[in-house]
């Protein structure tokens, strides 16, 4: 019998590590949390020998000051053209000078040639911060000696919350020294949301499914 789409969606998340995403942190399967920071870019062609020189001695210090691993990843994309042609069209209907118009119209006839001609590409650049909590168990519960506290939960869920803020926290301290350290290479970052970290996941693991709106 054929599969539904349903189906294989159901399928294909058997093979994501991913639990859950929660307020900005991807929480894995094994327990381990992950932040992803989204970052700038710096033209080496463009800086001078000596300028090249001292972001390379400045990246190279950022890498042996970490006492932790972090992922580099690269994100190569066909640039979508199609909400700046949907702009311009919007701009032609708003025109009032039949000049105008016929310029909008021109330029956007050659866009469109331009791009199915050329295959012009996007560059997102990330980095990776795990964090592998270490669990330390007591009568108390889990993390209880580490949080200063010997009051029971009540409920499962208060806990749960509790360890959360606090891997969160020390999963925040690492992304804030991968931070600072690329500041002085001259690269700018910025920690993904909640929905930013769904939107990247689903483009991973949907390659062949980027024409179609994400459901979050």
């Amino acid at each position: 019998m054929p599969t539904s789409n349903k189906e294989k969606s159901q399928a294909s998340q058997r093979f994501v590590p991913i639990k859950e995403v929660r307020d900005g942190v991807a929480v894995m399967e094994d327990g381990s949390l992950k932040m992803v920071l989204m970052t700038s870019s710096v033209n080496m062609s463009l800086k001078s020998p000596d300028e090249q020189q001292s972001i390379l001695i400045q990246f190279q210090n950022f890498l042996n000051s970490l006492d932790f691993s972090v992922q580099i990843y690269i994100q190569s994309r066909r640039y979508d053209v199609r909400p700046y042609v949907a702009l311009l069209e919007r701009r032609e209907k708003e025109q009032i000078n039949d000049l105008s118009k016929v310029q909008i119209r021109e330029y956007i006839r050659f866009i469109k040639t331009f791009t199915e001609q050329t295959n012009i590409m996007s560059k997102n650049f990330f980095i990776v911060v795990p964090y592998t909590p270490s669990f330390i168990a007591t009568d108390t519960g889990i993390l209880g000696d580490v949080l200063g506290t010997k009051k029971k939960r009540s409920r499962g869920e208060d806990k749960e919350q509790d360890e959360f803020e606090v891997n969160r926290s020390q999963l925040e301290q690492r992304a804030y020294v991968v931070q600072q350290g690329l500041v002085r290479t001259g690269i700018r970052t910025s920690p993904l949301g909640t929905e930013e970290l769904i939107e990247l996941f689903y483009r991973i693991f949907n390659p062949g499914e980027l024409d179609k709106p994400i459901q979050l």
